[in-house]
């Protein structure tokens, strides 16, 4: 069987086996893919079994979450953990609480986690987990009891050597910590079970600017390859969570001028670039949404999400020489990148989780624009939540420039190891297919090493 059809039956095998799944299958493909000039080069990984075996879970978790809101009603909501792959350490992975969330939508970022944390050359294994509540609109009571509810029955299955989950959409410093709180409670025990932590309680300097910062560092590795740099550049980010926020605050750092964000309702546009610290206040601490920016800068421009044009996400009708997708998965179709190409980006580097869809990675390809895909670029988030597991296990605390640090250094080798990878298979600056094998050896060759397990 040539490697190709040996590709499209395990892929046929999934999306047979796991119906309803697209995210996934989404996932699941592109990586595979990548993978067939490594897999001709080493038929090891026929002979063991290993695609058929990296694709299913090592464990799935479904639980019901029952909370009471504050008229007193019973509410209950699905919960997950998705413990998919322990070959190279123990599971690491966030929570997501979001309306959205499905058994699909956990499998693909558990997936997509077992490669990001292998590139890391750190000892963490790929998991995901949350649940299809909604913090929006909830009051702090209400957040709290679901927190405890639901980790009632996660703390049956996680532990500092066995799964350390963390924060990711819906899940911040104050869902972390309502979950830490219960979770002590149940156990009796003081420990690094969870990351993302308050810093008066085992929390790591940096953890909240990490993924953002760390895309950036990767963006400028990126373009410094190339003899380029962000230094003066225009650039689009989407999203106004952690990630985004915090890849405006680094932006700025490199000398460049973000000039949109966005959140699920609509979209700003400030040509003199976006005041991060009304931004910060709006979203982070404010908790409100984003139209908000304009009674602060009245001459910025706010697009609500119906008066996108139809097929686009308006944040990437912009100008620009870089874009930084942060918010969530297929945000960016073929229509925004072909309208980025036009308008003059160079480079789209991933802060979210699988943002663009493969049509718009193919056609990224297809024109030689530099990519930073998701697995490699938005890696510094739980890089330094394993810094923060090491912090909890010596007992010690680090310096913020001390995580900055660690964390530039991190992404640095995550860029040299995908650059080095493409170009042993071929393919010369594609980051995408040197990341994904570059993730994927590590794994696969641990789990060969560990027997039939």
């Amino acid at each position: 069987m040539s490697v190709k059809n040996y590709i499209d039956k395990v892929l046929q095998s999934t999306i047979q086996s796991t119906p309803g799944q697209n995210e996934f299958y989404q996932a699941v493909e592109e990586v595979l893919t990548s993978l067939e000039p490594l897999l001709k080069a080493e038929p090891k990984y026929d002979q063991y079994n290993i695609l058929e075996r990296i694709v299913i879970p090592e464990r799935q978790i479904l639980f019901r979450v029952v909370w009471m809101d504050d008229q007193g009603k019973i509410q209950t909501n699905i919960g997950y953990r998705v413990q998919f792959n322990s070959a190279i350490g123990p599971y690491k992975g966030g929570l997501r609480f979001h309306p959205t969330v499905n058994l699909g939508i956990i499998k693909f970022l558990g997936f997509e986690q077992i490669f990001k944390n292998s590139l890391t050359g750190l000892a963490i294994g790929g998991g995901k987990g949350g649940s299809n509540f909604d913090p929006k609109g909830k009051s702090e009571g209400e957040i709290m009891r679901f927190c405890q509810s639901f980790m009632v029955e996660l703390s049956k299955h996680i532990g500092e050597t066995r799964d350390v989950p963390a924060g990711d959409i819906g899940v911040g410093g104050r869902e972390i910590g309502y979950m830490f709180g219960e979770y002590k409670r149940l156990t009796g025990r003081f420990e690094g079970v969870l990351t993302g932590k308050g810093l008066n309680w085992g929390g790591s300097l940096g953890r909240t600017e990490a993924t953002g910062f760390g895309s950036v560092y990767f963006a400028e590795n990126v373009l410094n390859k190339q003899g380029e740099s962000l230094k003066g550049k225009i650039c689009s980010v989407s999203g106004s969570g952690n990630v985004a926020i915090y890849t405006i605050q680094k932006l700025y750092d490199m000398g460049a001028i973000p000039v949109t964000c966005s959140d699920s309702k609509g979209m700003i546009y400030d040509r003199n670039g976006i005041d991060f610290n009304a931004l910060r206040t709006i979203k982070e601490i404010g908790r409100k949404d984003l139209v908000e920016y304009t009674k602060v800068h009245a001459d910025a421009t706010y697009i609500p999400v119906h008066q996108y044009p139809a097929g686009t996400n308006a944040v990437w009708s912009i100008p620009c020489f870089a874009a930084f997708p942060s918010a969530t998965q297929n945000e960016l179709n073929l229509n925004d990148i072909k309208n980025l190409h036009k308008n003059g980006c160079r480079l789209v580097n991933e802060g979210a989780n699988m943002p663009s869809t493969p049509e718009a990675i193919s056609f990224m390809l297809a024109n030689k624009m530099f990519y930073g895909p998701a697995k490699a670029a938005n890696a510094g988030g739980v890089a330094t939540s394993q810094l923060e597991m090491s912090q909890n296990a010596s007992m010690l605390k680090w310096s913020f420039a001390d995580v900055d640090s660690k964390l530039r250094t991190i992404m640095k080798s995550i860029f040299d190891l995908s650059y080095t990878t493409s170009k042993e298979f071929g393919d010369e600056g594609n980051l995408m297919l040197g990341a994904n094998i570059a993730g994927f050896r590590k794994v696969a060759d641990s789990m060969i090493d560990q027997g039939a397990v």
